[in-house]
């Protein structure tokens, strides 16, 4: 895969010799790190899980295996090891959503350059993410702190039905629910909070993508889902289409510059939820992630947009000064596809069919062959029952090759026992 670059690999804008330690659990090459920093001029070492051994670079310093990246005492028992044969770290990276605050704390472990906890917390703790973005201005749907179900119904009665509960740090959608009656509370947990209760908006979801420079946004995209997530954990396909419309992406990149000066005057790569009123003219928030956004939007950005955010985010955490962006690669207009696992993780698949070659259909496919093994991993999005790119010269063309893909696939697969 050719990965699209102004400049070589990171050498002399750190130190020589440098250790650098990347936390990782992709095994797809979502982040491209040796093209990002010289592992043969710099010491690399990474922490990583089982499955993310196959992103790792075979240049690699040192590799320390852990369970779980988001595991802070595990993790930092792994960077204490690396730390005994490499050296103290000058660098600490973990580009992960779910690792962003377990990275934040071994640099603040190890004193190094880089986001802080109190920097990053405002993008994964969702109650102070939204007060934040609604004391700036914007619009956001009422919201409240959700300990238990009569919270939540004290909530309802004044907003009305239905509501949303999540978790206000999660990610993937992960104990997300839509509450539609009071009875529907019944069984509810809240062990596993906090949580936090939101209004429900009906207007369809759009990703935002792209990166700022702490004032400026200088590289957007927004992009339709076509479904949602929350649905995709209830077994539907997840997919979305880029809007080529100019007056909606500038309408969403003016939207996504005041998120972004309410929460930071960083530079950062982000992912941003929004619900648009396209009639009105209107976004409201839904979320935002200081990271590159997940399933194959790194992929389409460095292939159709030749533009590796990634690089950039991986940049941000080394605490380098940010580089001045090109324009995104020509006119075409990307979309992607995810297919949930056709049975609980892991599993063993026992048949497939691909969908390259066909038209209108993607242009790129990850699909495991007949044997191969879906394995449970944290990586949620990467793990599914396919994963489908495309590019076209319009919306429709692209949302049709999508929706086509999506009636035309066939994944099969038997659960994989376990012996304890």
């Amino acid at each position: 895969m050719t990965t699209a670059r102004e400049s070589g690999p990171v050498t002399t804008e750190l130190p020589p010799s440098s250790h650098v330690v990347v936390v990782n659990r992709w095994g797809e090459r979502y982040a491209e790190y040796a093209g990002y920093i010289d592992h043969r001029y710099h010491r690399v070492t990474y922490v990583s899980t089982e499955v993310g051994l196959a992103s790792v670079p075979g240049s690699a310093a040192g590799v320390a295996v852990v369970k779980a990246t988001d595991d802070l005492p595990e993790v930092t028992a792994a960077v204490e090891d690396l730390v005994r044969r490499y050296g103290r770290p000058e660098r600490i990276v973990a580009l992960k959503e779910d690792d962003l605050l377990a990275g934040a704390a071994l640099r603040e472990r190890w004193q190094v350059p880089g986001p802080r906890t109190d920097q990053l917390l405002p993008f994964r703790d969702k109650l102070v993410m939204v007060a934040k973005v609604a004391a700036a201005g914007l619009s956001v749907p009422d919201f409240a702190p959700a300990p238990d179900a009569g919270s939540v119904l004290s909530f309802a009665r004044v907003h009305g039905w239905p509501v949303v509960v999540k978790p206000t740090i999660g990610s993937s959608s992960s104990g997300v629910v839509r509450i539609d009656t009071p009875e529907e509370l019944d069984g509810l947990s809240f062990d596993d909070g906090p949580y936090l209760v939101q209004t429900f908006d009906p207007n369809p979801i759009f990703h935002v993508d792209g990166s700022s420079d702490g004032d400026t946004v200088s590289v957007v995209r927004a992009s339709r889902y076509l479904n949602n997530c929350m649905d995709f954990r209830g077994g539907t396909v997840l997919g979305s289409v880029e809007e080529s419309d100019p007056a909606l992406e500038r309408l969403v990149a003016d939207f996504a510059g005041r998120v972004l000066r309410a929460l930071t005057d960083r530079p950062t790569v982000f992912h941003l939820e929004v619900f648009v009123d396209r009639a009105a003219g209107t976004c409201t928030f839904l979320e935002i992630g200081a990271r590159v956004g997940g399933a194959e939007i790194p992929l389409l950005w460095r292939e159709v947009h030749g533009l590796d955010l990634m690089e950039v985010a991986f940049r941000n955490q080394l605490a380098l000064p940010p580089r001045a962006l090109p324009a995104l690669r020509g006119e075409e207009v990307g979309g992607w596809l995810l297919v949930p696992a056709p049975e609980s993780r892991p599993c063993r698949i026992t048949a497939v069919t691909s969908m390259l070659g066909r038209s209108p259909g993607p242009y790129a496919e990850v699909v495991l062959e007949p044997g191969e093994v879906l394995p449970e991993a944290d990586s949620y999005y990467e793990h599914v029952g396919g994963r489908f790119r495309f590019r076209g010269a319009s919306t429709a063309a692209v949302e049709e090759a999508v929706q086509r893909t999506a009636a035309a696939f066939r994944v099969e697969a038997e659960p994989l026992i376990q012996v304890c």
